[in-house]
């Protein structure tokens, strides 16, 4: 979809919504509207545009156009990662990610893959299209011990709904520091941390830091039938590491997201034992449209203020 709000000439920011959607523009400002589904406006459409907004889920079909913004001043994704847009925006142009937005979808969909995994859903699926009554003991989510790694603002989100399931929760982020819940334990102490760990969820972002962060030495730290849940990013976790410890039956995995991804037919997780996996849809839910409306509102307002925007992954801030 691409169109224009008013007169597209001299349009100052590029938007996947129409204006209305937003509750207005700033005063003054023209917009054109493109989703990334379609060909770019003209390059004479964009030549004033200092604000672009990318249309989630189209970074592909955005990066070409980054070149083509001589006024650019702000990009604005849609996504909490943004590993694979910041290479390309270019020198001086200000770079936010979406830290907020997918808290609350990604956070849900997190404890879901957790108690999915713990209670044996999938065995319960596959035993009712058998019309076979699978009673069994599974483990509650109840007094167990969840290390959430990565923990930002989804990690927080992930946390305050495990909180009514009387589970203990142990926080690990790049530095040690406190947060309301409790302390957060820096990277470094993970050898310590892992062993008392039934679960990690996962929610780190892609970095060089974090590639193959949760490898082989990493996976051995955590006793016997914990449960490595990923709604980060697939490349974190070492797949031929897991694929060892799942083969083994000794982990059990709850992965949103995989390396490679999308995952091709006949990987080897797909047929894994103890795997559950979902294609990359924590963050699609009926909770984002909502809050991204509601953080393009609020960068576009800042901006045409004069004030530095919110969530600066790179660039002046």
């Amino acid at each position: 979809m691409t169109g224009a709000a008013g007169d597209s000439a001299g349009a100052r920011a590029m938007l996947p919504y129409e204006p209305s959607e937003l509750g207005g523009l700033p005063e003054g400002w023209r917009a054109v509207v493109w989703d990334g589904r379609g060909p770019a406006p003209a390059d004479a459409v964009l030549e004033a545009v200092e604000f672009f907004v990318v249309p989630y889920t189209r970074t592909d079909a955005a990066v070409p156009v980054l070149g083509r913004l001589p006024a650019l001043h702000v990009v604005q994704s849609l996504s909490a990662g943004v590993e694979n847009l910041l290479p390309h925006v270019p020198a001086g142009v200000t770079l936010c990610n979406a830290r907020g937005v997918h808290d609350t979808s990604t956070a849900e969909h997190a404890v879901t893959l957790l108690l999915a995994a713990l209670r044996g859903i999938p065995e319960l699926v596959r035993a009712q299209e058998e019309q076979r009554w699978a009673a069994g003991f599974r483990p509650a989510l109840a007094d167990r011990t969840v290390l959430v790694l990565g923990y930002g603002a989804i990690g927080a989100a992930v946390e305050a709904r495990l909180v009514p399931f009387e589970c203990e929760v142990l926080r690990v982020a790049r530095t040690a520091r406190s947060a309301p819940r409790g302390p957060v334990h820096a990277l470094a102490e993970l050898p310590s941390l892992l062993p008392r760990a039934d679960a990690v969820v996962l929610t780190l972002p892609l970095t060089e830091e974090t590639r193959g962060l949760v490898d082989a030495g990493f996976l051995a730290g955590l006793g016997d039938g914990a449960v490595v849940v990923n709604v980060g990013r697939g490349a974190v976790v070492d797949t031929s590491a897991l694929l060892a410890e799942l083969r083994a039956g000794r982990l059990v995995a709850a992965l949103d997201v995989t390396d490679p991804e999308p995952l091709p037919p006949g990987h080897a997780l797909w047929t894994a034992p103890n795997t559950l996996i979902s294609p990359h849809v924590a963050a699609t839910t009926s909770a984002f449209r909502p809050r991204a409306l509601a953080l393009v509102r609020s960068q576009l307002a800042r901006y045409a203020a004069g004030e530095p925007p919110e969530n600066v992954v790179s660039g002046r801030g």
